[in-house]
């Protein structure tokens, strides 16, 4: 069971929803810089994805917990981060598969898929933790 506090995101919507899950992945991050990170070595990373808005869909969710982790944890456990091409590209330092990106392609993915809901909820905010001592937050700029 996870017991993490996360950081807060201050908001106006009537309903947060919060998902956690464990992802058992390994990756490797191809550039010089990356020091030891450039061997292939795994992770048993930490998600929250925190979703907010105003409308429950008409069975009162405001997004089912089961998409959530279908999308996510479904797609990158038990995998090489490196593989999903989809997601990331060695020839662009901006998509390698480092924590920070890591956030960035799940919200994306959430994000997407919100969008295709009626009631229209937000991600607010993807929380990645790495090891005990390292996480990431990744939030949109406002207005996006």
């Amino acid at each position: 069971m996870i017991h993490q506090l996360y950081p807060q995101v201050f908001h106006n919507y009537q309903y947060e929803l919060n998902k956690d899950m464990h992802i058992a992945a390994a990756h490797f991050i191809p550039h010089e810089k990356a020091g030891k990170c450039a061997n292939m070595h795994g992770h048993i990373y930490t998600v929250n994805i925190t979703v907010a808005g105003d409308e429950l869909d008409d069975a009162g969710f405001l997004v089912n917990f089961q998409e959530l982790k279908k999308l996510i944890h479904g797609k990158l456990d038990h995998t090489l981060m490196n593989e999903h091409q989809d997601w990331f590209n060695e020839q662009n330092s901006n998509d390698f598969p480092t924590s920070e990106v890591i956030a960035r392609k799940i919200y994306e993915t959430v994000q997407a898929h919100l969008d295709t809901l009626p009631n229209k909820p937000k991600c607010l905010q993807v929380f990645v933790r790495e090891t005990p001592t390292s996480y990431v937050v990744y939030r949109p700029k406002a207005g996006k």
